[in-house]
């Protein structure tokens, strides 16, 4: 735990450069204190709301105070939008395949083969999403503003046992993995399991998980998911999910504008010190992972296979699913919009 947490305060200072130098170097205002509830323990998507509380209290003279309580100290991490709703702290992280029905336009980035494994591609289309209406819509009932999204990097699986070297290995694997990811998965013939991170790895413990699908590599060390496997896939990418920062509407309201202001101007930092951390723990994962478990790697035509199977499926029942409750179409075909704009602004 020291490790990680002078790995984060590391990360946070390199990247502080990152913020918007919009902010005043002396914000005047009230004397606030800001709960912010995350599960688990301090780790790279964490990393940014670290880098945003530290500047708060720089920029305001320490009058505004933001704290993140790890380790579902306020809330279990299936509750965080309740809790928004009740009041009970003034901003939370949220991971969107935990309570499907609570935020059911936010699933569309659960879906696989998404345009975003470019991280500054994803970084672009997450943040026009963030203020997509049906994304807002989606957090309104929760009494929460969407800030900023969590970057989660692309995903790939970690498991015990034989690994799955075809598609056809997936065939009856227990697989913990959320939204549309799990559903191709499902796909492959895999049973989907949709547990929290911090019970992943003692499932695996216990014989009742055989794979696990989490954003490479960091969130496959900050839940030991790695210690427990025997293999890992180096390049399915089949998606990634939205593990994201939510604000207590009522709580920001209520803030000055000179608040409001410097929490709107310093998104990039929050953003760019999660990329950063992310980044810096690959550096120190792969090799760890290349020497202590078999390393899997598809070919082409089995990627493409996977695609075909579980690509365009996935997405047409998801968006038939959720027609009557917003536009998913619309919600689905922005996610490629953006991503052709920031593929073409780079």
């Amino acid at each position: 735990m020291k490790h990680l947490k002078s790995f984060l305060m590391g990360v946070v200072a390199a990247t502080m450069s990152f913020g918007s130098t919009a902010s005043a170097a002396n914000i005047d205002g009230p004397s606030v204190f800001w709960k912010i509830s995350m599960w688990g323990n301090p780790r790279a998507l964490s990393a940014g709301m670290e880098a945003l509380a530290e500047k708060a209290a720089e920029e305001t003279g320490g009058k505004f105070q933001i704290k993140i309580f790890y380790g579902g100290q306020l809330s279990g991490a299936r509750e965080n939008l309740d809790g928004l709703k009740l009041n009970a702290f003034e901003g939370a992280a949220f991971c969107n395949f935990y309570h499907p029905g609570k935020n059911p336009a936010f699933m569309v980035f659960s879906l696989p083969f998404l345009p975003l494994g470019d991280p500054q591609v994803d970084k672009y289309v997450r943040s026009k999403m963030f203020e997509h209406p049906a994304l807002i819509a989606d957090m309104e009932k929760w009494n929460a503003i969407p800030y900023v999204s969590g970057l989660l990097p692309q995903y790939e699986i970690l498991g015990k046992g034989d690994a799955p070297k075809t598609l056809e290995g997936w065939e009856g694997l227990r697989v913990r993995a959320g939204g549309g990811l799990g559903s191709a998965m499902e796909k492959l013939g895999a049973t989907r399991q949709t547990l929290p991170a911090g019970e992943t790895s003692t499932a695996f413990q216990r014989g009742a998980l055989d794979a696990a699908a989490f954003p490479f590599t960091y969130a496959h060390v900050a839940f030991k998911i790695s210690e427990e496997a025997d293999w890992y896939t180096s390049n399915l990418t089949p998606g990634t999910s939205e593990c994201g920062w939510l604000f207590n509407k009522t709580a920001f309201d209520a803030l000055p504008q000179q608040y409001k202001d410097f929490l709107w101007e310093n998104r990039d930092l929050v953003m760019d010190t999660e990329l950063a951390a992310y980044a810096e723990q690959d550096k120190k994962n792969l090799p760890a992972f290349e020497e202590s478990m078999e390393k899997i790697v598809y070919t082409d035509e089995e990627l493409a296979r996977f695609k075909e199977i579980a690509g365009e499926p996935v997405w047409q029942e998801w968006i038939a699913a959720n027609q009557d409750k917003f536009d998913a179409q619309g919600v689905f075909d922005a996610i490629w919009q953006y991503a052709e704009e920031a593929q073409a602004n780079k």
